[in-house]
Parts: structure tokens; C-alpha cells; sequence
């Protein structure tokens, strides 16, 4: 991820987060941690392995820029390298499990999608936003599955594009119009299947809809064969957190079986998880 920031003040020297709306002072902003952090970001699922060309390419650095963060991170032993190429260690993994051990929201959760599990041997996940990406934090799986019914795996921690996913579009629907504007101007809308979303009018037309319902049905845009049905979970303030999902393959479900039947387990599971958090 390239790094961007943006001045916002110039009497104060206040730089902002264009992502997350966030500002702190230039005197505070440590712009070499900001460039190790973007250069671990660049590493992700389909991106396991860089070089120093391509780890400079994805976060805007020089390429001596890059190198000596590389050389850094494998130094304090979040990355390994083969001489050429550099890769993840599992000393990465300690940021996600002191995530996954201390947050509230995954914790809530997990008993409450073990117990839909048990009702309906589907799979069900918890969802949060982050940038072009929704990402799984809790998740549970009928223990005696065997068909492939997950193709892209919502593993914990697995971030899957956000218009493509109807988790994703639960929690982009819940954005303010000029949030969801600005969303669509960092993350252009990219064609995943035929029936991707690509449109931008008929997409911010689409997210208008699912937020009147407060339920989004989504079905082959991100990957043939799966469809999803998620609703989206209110924090005390009455604003949305996560959503929670279920997705199954077309030929075990049919979506007049999920609206009718799954919908209502979910809705009531998200009131539920309302009301502990």
C-alpha cells in the first residue's frame, strides 16, 4: 500500500489519514514506522513473496528505501528471505492474536456462530471494514463438511474485496454518501465474476437499497458457485461495527432458503451480539 498522507492545516502542521479520516501533528507522525507498516501491508494473500522492486512499487518508496526496510523487518525477525525474495514469518501472527484474545467482538461472537452452526450446518463469519477489504474475525464450520461450499476460505484474518462480498456491501452501505463517494475514489470497483458490480451509479444505487432492508443478498460476484447473505451488527450507539454473514454454494442453498430460513437466525444472533457488546 503506497503511503499517503494529506496536509489538512497548515498553522497547526496536521497531516490526515485520507483512509480513515484520522489527523495527528506532523511533529508526532513517525514517517519510518508508517513505511514499515506499509511495507508488511504489502504482503497479503495472493502476494506472499517480494522482491525489493516490487515491495518499492507497492509502497512508493525508492528502491534503497525499500531494501533497508526489508533488511530491517528480517532483522527483527517479521520477515525471512531467500536471498532475493522476501516472505511473512509467523512472528507476524502475534498481532492478530493479541487482537483476536483481547477484542470484545470476536469473543461475543464465537459461541453465538458455533450455536448456528449446530442449527443448520452452514458456515457463518463476522466481518469488519478495513480500506477496499472486509475482514473475517470470528468464523465457525459444521465439523462434518467435506464438500467444498467456502472455495475463497473465510479463514480468521482472510480479507476478501468488500463490493464483492455482501458483508462488505452491509458495512459500505452503512457509510455516509460522501464516505461511500470517497470509498469509491481510492478503490475503483474491479470485475471479480460476470456479475461484479462495476457501475458506480448502479453500485451507490445498490448500497441505498441494502441499508433501507438492512439485509444484502449477494450472489457469484466474487467467486462462481457461492452466493452469501449477511446483516449487518449495531454497536450501543446504533452504529454498525461488523456484519454477520453465512455463505454456502448455490447447489446446497437456494436464496428463497436463505432469506426465508437463514435470514431471521442471523438477525436474531446480530441482537444478540448487540446486546453483550
Amino acid at each position: 500500500m503506497t503511503i499517503t498522507t494529506e496536509i489538512v492545516t497548515d498553522k497547526k502542521k496536521q497531516i490526515k489519514n485520507p483512509q480513515n479520516k484520522r489527523t495527528i501533528r506532523h511533529e508526532d507522525f513517525i514517517a519510518g514506522l508508517a513505511k514499515g507498516l506499509a511495507v508488511l501491508d504489502s504482503f497479503g494473500s495472493d502476494r506472499h513473496r517480494l522482491n525489493i522492486s516490487m515491495a518499492a512499487e507497492k509502497t512508493g518508496m525508492t528502491r534503497a528505501a525499500a531494501r533497508r526496510h526489508l533488511l530491517t523487518l528480517e532483522y527483527l525477525g517479521y520477515l525471512d528471505s531467500d536471498g532475493h525474495y522476501f516472505y511473512l514469518t509467523p512472528k507476524v501472527l502475534r498481532f492478530s492474536g493479541s487482537y483476536m484474545g483481547g477484542a470484545t467482538l470476536p469473543k461475543v461472537s464465537q459461541p453465538l456462530l458455533n450455536l448456528l452452526t449446530n442449527q443448520s450446518a452452514l458456515i457463518y463469519s463476522v466481518m469488519v471494514l478495513d480500506g477496499y477489504e472486509a475482514i473475517t474475525i470470528a468464523r465457525s464450520a459444521a465439523p462434518q463438511q467435506t464438500d467444498r461450499v467456502n472455495p475463497y476460505g473465510l479463514t480468521l484474518g482472510n480479507r476478501l474485496p468488500a463490493h464483492t462480498t455482501s458483508a462488505g456491501k452491509i458495512l459500505l452501505a452503512h457509510l455516509s454518501a460522501d464516505e461511500q463517494r470517497q470509498w469509491l475514489e481510492h478503490y475503483p470497483l474491479q470485475r471479480m465474476t460476470k456479475f461484479t458490480q462495476v457501475d458506480n451509479a448502479s453500485f451507490l444505487a445498490q448500497l441505498h437499497d441494502i441499508k433501507e432492508q438492512d439485509w444484502c443478498y449477494s450472489s457469484e460476484e466474487h467467486e462462481l458457485g457461492v452466493h452469501a447473505l449477511a446483516v449487518p451488527i449495531y454497536g450501543q450507539s446504533a452504529k454498525v461495527i461488523a456484519a454477520l454473514n453465512i455463505v454456502s454454494s448455490t447447489t446446497k442453498t437456494k436464496k428463497k432458503y436463505l432469506i426465508q430460513h437463514i435470514l431471521p437466525l442471523l438477525q436474531d444472533t446480530a441482537r444478540e451480539i448487540r446486546a453483550v457488546i
